[in-house]
């Protein structure tokens, strides 16, 4: 249904603002004058995660802990979920990752920067007395580091700016983002490649050289006459192809088959991008094959 990204800089009151959403939302799924789909509201954080703060002291534990974050938020993306992700999310390119798969989902999708200044920040974190405090070095450090969100770039936007002095979400503005905005279709990068079979390989090279092989013994039987031929390459595989009016070379052929298998070969092992299903079957192949044959076989 909708994925909504908590941002901004650490302390500076983002569990606050995403426990307001919440309460929020399931408030107005809940009201009787709502006549949309069922929908949850749910919440990935570091919290619910149990990161402690102090994975942020060194970039060899933050990775693994922002990994199991984006696996955590992976799970909870449906189309009956509000999900919110509580958390720093202050390098541009986790926002733009965390984007991206909501995209391939068909999610709404918006931001919420949680505003405060360096010194708000630092003061909030030396009075917490829940054990969620960070290192003062590391504080400074990621605010150093952080990535500001912008209303210019599509990952960030719709965005929405909530100043240390507001009292409250703009519950309105955001409901409306996640209720009736565009749900963007995915990115060509985002969307899986149909894979080929794994024994795709083996039956393209051998549906060729048997199909060179029949070519070679239907020309030797009728004595190079050309026009329409039946390959009978098995008992339900009888390709037709139409040769020209000479005798073709066990050369040309071989020079051909190369040609088709290293495209295809190509299509099987880097992906391909043709949309929808790939048929890599041996009637499919030998089809394509026959195709390519009169149509590069020189009259």
């Amino acid at each position: 249904m909708a994925f909504v990204t908590i941002t901004g800089f650490p302390c500076s009151g983002k569990t606050r603002r995403a426990e307001q959403l919440r309460a929020h939302l399931e408030s107005r799924l809940q009201d009787p004058s709502y006549e949309g789909p069922k929908l949850k509201v749910v919440v990935v954080s570091d919290d619910t995660l149990n990161l402690p703060r102090s994975v942020y002291n060194d970039g060899r534990a933050e990775k693994p802990a922002r990994a199991a974050l984006f696996t955590a938020v992976q799970r909870q993306m449906a189309q009956d979920t509000i999900l919110i992700v509580d958390s720093l999310n202050y390098i541009k390119g986790f926002r733009y990752q965390m984007y991206c798969a909501a995209r391939e989902h068909k999610l709404r999708v918006c931001t919420i920067f949680v505003a405060a200044t360096h010194d708000q920040c630092k003061e909030w974190n030396a009075s917490r007395q829940d054990g969620r405090a960070y290192a003062p070095e590391t504080l400074e450090n990621l605010l150093l580091r952080y990535e500001e969100p912008s209303s210019m770039v599509r990952w960030d936007s719709p965005l929405f700016t909530v100043p240390w002095t507001d009292e409250d979400v703009p519950i309105d503005d955001i409901w409306k983002a996640i209720t009736e905005g565009n749900v963007k279709p995915p990115n060509a990068g985002t969307q899986a490649v149909p894979k080929a079979p794994t024994d795709a390989l083996r039956t393209l090279e051998h549906t060729t050289t048997t199909m060179v092989a029949a070519i070679m013994s239907e020309q030797s039987a009728s004595g190079g006459l050309g026009g329409p031929v039946t390959l009978a390459l098995s008992a339900t595989l009888k390709p037709r192809v139409n040769l020209p009016p000479r005798n073709i070379t066990l050369s040309e052929l071989q020079r051909l088959k190369r040609q088709f298998v290293t495209v295809h070969k190509k299509a099987i092992t880097l992906g391909t991008t043709e949309k929808g299903a790939v048929d890599w079957s041996e009637e499919s192949i030998a089809e394509k094959f026959a195709m390519y044959i009169e149509g590069n076989l020189k009259p």
